[in-house]
């Protein structure tokens, strides 16, 4: 049986773009209106399920309310933390630690930033994630609201990129990827 996974990435924070991680901001009006855009046509989801950060959760809460579907937050869908890097903006590492940036956009497996989740410990914590709401849900539609780190990792995997080539993938605020998981298949990357 496959899960059917339609991920919606938060939108515009308040304290605006760079690295949040674990920083628990909250949408700009802005944001909000990215996110009601992007379920303006809301998808045949059974549930929904959310990262427990605030610029995720407060969205995803009244939008199941909205639509009357159970909803959950699940802890492992947070963002990667970045160490000494959070709330920093690559522009700023530039002028203090531009080959350690240059390091970590090259490889981030490779290179860790001062205090940072690796990305091994990341994957790990995401496909942990994933395994759980197959368990759970094998068969239904989710929609599940998180961060770019997430949904780039699952998208470098469902097109077969290499590692190294995660921070190549694109996520905008509030975009909408659509994914089959299967843990024998893995992920499937379905037209929006």
């Amino acid at each position: 049986m496959t899960l059917y996974l339609e991920w919606l990435r938060h939108g515009e924070t308040e304290l605006g773009g760079g690295l949040r991680g674990s920083l628990d901001d909250a949408l700009t009006a802005a944001g909000w209106q990215q996110m009601q855009a992007a379920v303006a046509q809301a998808g045949d989801w059974q549930r929904i399920v959310s990262s427990p950060l605030q610029r995720c959760s407060r969205f995803a809460e009244q939008l199941a309310a909205r639509l009357e579907l159970p909803f959950e937050h699940c802890a492992d869908l947070r963002e990667l933390h970045f160490g000494e890097w959070e709330g920093l903006h690559p522009r700023d590492l530039m002028l203090t630690q531009a080959d350690e940036l240059g390091r970590f956009w090259a490889d981030p497996y490779a290179f860790t930033p001062p205090g940072a989740e690796p990305l091994r410990a990341f994957s790990q914590r995401i496909d942990a994630a994933l395994q759980g709401l197959y368990e759970a849900y094998a068969g239904e539609r989710l929609l599940v609201v998180s961060h770019a780190g997430v949904m780039r990792l699952l998208l470098a995997r469902a097109r077969g990129l290499a590692p190294a080539a995660l921070l190549q993938v694109v996520v905008g605020y509030a975009e909408r990827v659509r994914l089959d998981y299967h843990p024998e298949r893995g992920l499937t990357e379905l037209p929006a």
